[in-house]
This record gives structure tokens, sequence and C-alpha cells, in this order.
């Protein structure tokens, strides 16, 4: 599983770092969403080293507009940041995750549902980056 840290208010990576978009490549089964993540996690380590200081994650650009920002805490849970243009998103992590939508933009999640989010999301994706900074909508 990806394990980042969150940190709202950190500024010590560059923003350029997180331009690497690569097109969606869609995702069969679980096992291609783990290893999928677990390569994203090796990336994200490899350019931040050990300095995980937090608000690293994926962004995917969903294709129909909008983007949802992944990232896991150090308790393991997932966040995910949905912006205004992604809101129509909600129904489809509602029902990957088994879970009620937040009041806000901001879905907390447990980890064990990380694998069925991906999954649920997979056909909607059009593209996703690595995030080395990122501060949550309010």
């Amino acid at each position: 599983h990806i394990y980042i840290e969150l940190n709202m208010h950190d500024s010590e990576f560059p923003r350029t770092a997180t331009e690497n978009e690569s097109a969606w490549i869609s995702l069969e089964n679980a096992e291609a969403v783990e290893q999928w993540l677990d390569d994203r996690n090796r990336e994200l380590q490899q350019l931040v080293g050990r300095r995980m200081a937090g608000g690293q994650g994926i962004c995917f650009t969903l294709s129909l507009g909008g983007e949802c920002y992944l990232h896991t805490n150090s308790d393991g849970d997932v966040l995910l940041d949905v912006t205004k243009e992604a809101i129509w998103v909600s129904p489809v992590i509602a029902a990957a995750t088994q879970t009620e939508p937040p009041k806000g933009c901001v879905w907390i999640l447990p980890n064990n549902v990380l694998a069925q989010l991906v999954l649920g999301l997979n056909s909607l994706i059009q593209s996703s980056r690595l995030v080395l900074k990122h501060a949550y909508s309010r």
C-alpha cells in the first residue's frame, strides 16, 4: 500500500515536479491495482528520498472533468480530495468504497478500500501524475 503522510502546509518540494502526467492504462483486477500503487509509491520515495514531509500522493485527472488527489496519512487512512469540477464522481466513490459522501470535498476512507476505490474509478481516469505537494480543500 502507498504510505504518504499528510502535511497541508509543506513547501519544501517544488511544484514543477508534479507535472509528469501519464495516460491511464486500465487496471483489470485488485492485484494489478496493488502493483500499480506499489510502483507509484516507489517512484515517490525515489523523488523525495526519506524526506517524506507530507502532501505527496497521486492525482487522477478524470475523463469527464476534474481531479482527485489521493494520499494516505500516518494512520493508514486514505485521503481523497475531490475538486469541485469532479464532484460528479461522488456516487461512484461511495459505491466503490461503501461509504457515505463527506460534507466537504475531502473523503477519509479506511486503507482496506484503496484497491476498490481505484478499481471503481478505473474507467473514469484519463491520466495520473505524482504529486509532491498538495494543499487540501477546506
